[in-house]
């Protein structure tokens, strides 16, 4: 009886430990979710809405408002640039447009999207339950006829790529506020900015660094991967 006991302590403090580390792995924003792109992607609007989704990435992975947006393990995260790092945002912050993105656009739909209408907005309400309805009451209601403009895509980002990338948040925002002049207009997304640390000296001398071709149509979209086509 008293081995028995012990193994249970044991294997209680086991899951204590691991739910811990779960729990503070994920609070911290640079969040590592399995996603590891070596060079910027092709990114495609999606017709009807202020979004762009990633046809060739076997990922849930979208752009909306100056914004990278992806759906991983039943978990939404955000970045400001396309390959992290990513922070975690809860159901209850995901913007909306971000909720109202149709079913076909999931490149890796999970199970539970199955049966749901491909040019519909997933059932959220559904999924995450009645008080998290209560708190998004309205989000699949708009207006079709006015939606908000797309953001322009953050082409400038096309020439860090590989060992080139900056994975240092605060060099990230140095060589956006450069490059970049788009500022967000949904509050969800305003606030995801607002979490971040300002760039010191060190990473806006480093920033000033950047090539001059990235610095040429600053916050224009000319990205000639994008299009009207549905996957």
């Amino acid at each position: 009886m008293h081995y028995v006991l012990i193994i249970t302590w044991l294997l209680c403090c086991a899951v204590t430990s691991a739910t811990a580390q779960v729990s503070v792995a994920i609070g911290v924003p640079g969040v590592s979710i399995g996603i590891n792109m070596p060079v910027y992607p092709q990114l495609v609007q999606v017709p009807g809405y202020p979004v762009y989704y990633a046809p060739s990435l076997n990922s849930n992975f979208f752009f909306y408002d100056g914004v990278y947006w992806v759906y991983q393990g039943d978990n939404w995260y955000a970045s400001s640039w396309y390959n992290g790092p990513w922070r975690l945002v809860g159901p209850q912050y995901v913007p909306l447009f971000v909720l109202r993105i149709p079913v076909r656009y999931y490149r890796v739909p999970p199970p539970y999207f199955r049966g749901w209408h491909a040019d519909a907005p997933p059932r959220w309400d559904e999924h995450w339950g009645h008080d998290w309805a209560q708190q998004r009451r309205g989000w699949d209601q708009w207006d079709h006829r006015s939606v908000p403009p797309r953001a322009p895509l953050p082409t400038y980002q096309r020439q860090y790529s590989g060992d080139r990338y900056p994975h240092q948040v605060e060099q990230q925002q140095a060589l956006r506020n450069q490059n970049y002049r788009y500022q967000p207009r949904d509050p969800e997304v305003r606030q995801h900015y607002q979490q971040q640390p300002a760039p010191n000296q060190k990473d806006v001398r480093q920033g000033q660094g950047a090539p001059q071709d990235a610095k040429r149509g600053q916050g224009h979209d000319t990205d000639r991967g994008e299009g009207h086509n549905k996957p």
